[in-house]
């Protein structure tokens, strides 16, 4: 063997043994790579609001439509060392203490008292949609008056069925007709699936020079809980902070509406009324504050009647300046 061949044998063999010997140095050192991300479960997965926050980390890119601003970084395969020199400026709370430690899905949260909203990420206004709309929504609202007669004939015979379940005869004179009753008002509690933000605002903004709040207060809610189908009812406050954009006042109780006659849960629509209002007028700041009595634990369960809940959803000013929110929280009480 020559004095090259040699050469080339040795490096060959020390390249091969490296990765052994860094391995061997990274747990001597007490340093570990992370494992690999775990996949989303499937029922996240195919959920458009998980998509377009899961996308919005960097860690499931793929799972957005629309092309991220930065390029995605593939937090599985930095290690832990990597990743605090690559983001020192963000960070998770844990236990009090900040730290830059990712959560299952590789997402940061800043270790300030209110972070931005992960949904305000997302854009809730789908023009050509339904703003949120679940599967079917669409087959529903395009579809012809015999298309809508089949429905309610198809609701109208599983009323009919639950009827009998529950030891009722459908056939008795009270009853009679109350299936086709009940369809026709189910459809009409849902009929937020039919409407959207286009066509609830109807081009109702104005190019106006306010900067102070606007609240409009005690805008009646009345929805269905999507858990036991029974009805939760209540008040729901509005307030926003123009930025040379002002919408009529009525256009945010019909905001409310649209979002509430659907099937619910109080959380969900307390966010999503404040998102919408967000992204048609770019306000410096929305507050929701929507208070409501459930007849879910009112009826049956705990059957607590004098139990209200109270939901609030913070974005822009309002999140950030506690004295913009506390003068928001203030006015509402008045």
């Amino acid at each position: 063997m020559t004095h090259n061949e040699l050469e080339v044998a040795t490096l060959s063999q020390a390249l091969q043994q490296e990765p052994e010997h860094q391995h061997q140095q990274h747990q001597s050192n007490g340093q570990q790579i992370p494992p690999a991300l775990p996949p989303p479960p499937h029922h996240l997965e195919i959920n458009p609001l998980f998509r377009s926050i899961a996308a919005s980390t960097s860690a499931y890119p793929h799972l957005h439509p629309r092309p991220l601003l930065d390029p995605p970084t593939d937090y599985k395969a930095i290690p832990a060392t990597a990743q605090q020199q690559q983001s020192p400026a963000r960070f998770q709370l844990t236990n009090g203490t900040a730290s830059s430690a990712l959560n299952a899905y590789g997402a940061h949260t800043p270790a300030v008292s209110r972070p931005a909203s992960p949904f305000s990420l997302a854009t809730p206004v789908d023009y050509d949609g339904l703003s949120w709309p679940s599967i079917g929504t669409r087959a529903r609202l395009d579809e012809t008056e015999e298309e809508k007669a089949a429905r309610i004939q198809k609701m109208t015979g599983a009323v009919k069925t639950l009827l009998e379940c529950i030891g009722e005869d459908p056939s008795r004179e009270g009853l009679l007709a109350t299936p086709e009753r009940y369809a026709k008002a189910m459809l009409f509690f849902t009929k937020g699936y039919e409407e959207n933000l286009r066509d609830v605002v109807n081009n109702a903004v104005f190019t106006e020079d306010h900067d102070e709040l606007v609240i409009v207060k005690d805008i009646d809610i009345f929805s269905l809980c999507e858990h036991h189908l029974v009805p939760f009812t209540g008040k729901m406050h509005i307030g926003y902070i123009p930025k040379n954009q002002v919408i009529g006042i009525s256009k945010l109780a019909r905001i409310a509406e649209m979002f509430s006659r659907r099937l619910q849960v109080q959380e969900r629509l307390t966010k999503q009324v404040a998102l919408a209002i967000s992204e048609i007028l770019k306000p410096q700041g929305v507050a929701v504050v929507m208070e409501s009595t459930h007849m879910c634990m009112v009826m049956r369960g705990v059957q607590k009647s004098g139990a209200v809940t109270t939901t609030s959803c913070m974005l822009g000013r309002m999140r950030q300046s506690a004295k913009t929110r506390e003068e928001f929280l203030n006015l509402i009480k008045r």
